[in-house]
């Protein structure tokens, strides 16, 4: 390709809970390219779901206000031809597409779906792993197939706690106990979790969570250390150093992390080099059992009564300010953010080739 630049769809916003986030993300990630090998096509999605497109970045946002693009800039239809530029002209707008959207529509499989409609290249996980990296339900059915340990829990949706609520609280004390966790079964960042120590609470925090979803995950409390590691790769991905997180709060929620700043980060996490190793490779496992590419997070609690390390969950679309916990693991691992950033594109690219190659006919010679 010489020295042509690639043009890097940067994609953030979104109708959802994690808008702000997303934000800060794409502020940053805007930063920290390299304007002499990319240029940026800014897409900002509305609280409302409108989709506006901005003129081609050639250097950083100079504030988060320009981020969230003027309507009179191009609207939703503007936006969706270029995407779709390249199957309707032959000629696409965008080299690879780059998804910096926490939470629904942006992480669950849905925007990844468009994005192979359009075939173009994208960054992170595939519609299967988002999906299935979304939903904790069915995130955990996938580790338990790939033989990861992990807590008990009960899960139910909307119209069974309606129909039975008496039944499912009976399950859940006697399967769960006291205390345990109270979680929407599809949403990020730690938003509508509670814990519940009696039954009173535990009624209250699954209303809670049904604000936010139809399912919900009720989960046992563990005694335990909460690691995370980054992995980053395709078919041969590598994981980085583990980090540990000491919470603010009783346990690490949508306060303790966006808000108080109280929350710690310890990079890397105090184990021994042994403990610090099966954390990386189950890490590894966790990200194949879902299919993972690109990047992902995995969170581990490592119990503190016999250091049985018990996988929590992955994110595919972690947190990616520069003072976020997944690029801060791999500067200690030795990756930079911005060449975490070039690493990514080369991966969204290596994967798409790869999918080309594909025969999509019917086989029938």
């Amino acid at each position: 390709m010489g020295q042509e630049k690639l043009t890097v769809g940067l994609i953030y916003g979104g109708k959802s809970g994690e808008h702000e986030v997303s934000l800060q993300t794409a502020f940053a990630v805007s930063k920290a390219f390299d304007y002499a090998k990319y240029e940026l096509l800014p897409f900002y999605i509305t609280k409302q779901g409108e989709w506006r497109v901005g003129d081609k970045l050639t250097s950083p946002f100079t504030s988060q206000e320009q981020l969230q693009l003027d309507a009179g800039i191009g609207g939703t239809t503007d936006a969706i031809n270029l995407l779709f530029k390249g199957l309707a002209t032959g000629e696409a707008a965008i080299d690879v597409a780059f998804p910096l959207l926490h939470g629904t529509n942006g992480e669950d499989g849905t925007i990844q779906g468009l994005f192979e409609m359009a075939n173009l290249p994208y960054v992170g996980a595939g519609v299967l792993a988002s999906a299935a990296g979304m939903d904790k339900v069915i995130m955990k059915k996938l580790f338990a197939e790939a033989g990861l340990e992990q807590c008990k829990y009960c899960y139910f949706t909307a119209s069974e706690w309606e129909r039975n609520s008496h039944i499912l609280i009976q399950g859940m004390e006697e399967k769960l106990g006291y205390p345990c966790f109270i979680k929407p079964a599809n949403l990020g960042s730690s938003v509508g979790i509670s814990k519940a120590r009696t039954r009173e609470e535990l009624i209250q925090s699954i209303a809670h969570a049904l604000r936010y979803d139809v399912k919900v995950i009720v989960e046992e409390f563990v005694d335990a250390r909460e690691v995370e590691v980054g992995v980053l790769g395709n078919d041969e991905p590598l994981a980085s150093v583990p980090g540990e997180i000491v919470s603010s709060g009783e346990y690490y929620d949508y306060q303790a992390k966006y808000l108080d700043g109280k929350s710690q980060m310890l990079i890397p996490a105090p184990l021994d080099t042994e403990l610090a190793d099966r954390v990386r490779d189950l890490a590894v496992k966790a990200f194949k059992a879902i299919a993972g590419s690109g990047l992902c997070r995995a969170d581990f609690f490592v119990k503190k009564s016999d250091e049985s390390i018990w996988i929590n969950e992955v994110n595919t679309m972690p947190g990616f300010t520069p003072f976020s916990m997944y690029p801060l693991l791999w500067r200690e691992t030795g990756v930079s953010y911005e060449a975490l950033l070039d690493r990514l594109i080369g991966l969204a690219l290596e994967r798409y080739e790869t999918r080309q190659k594909l025969d999509f006919e019917n086989g029938v010679q």
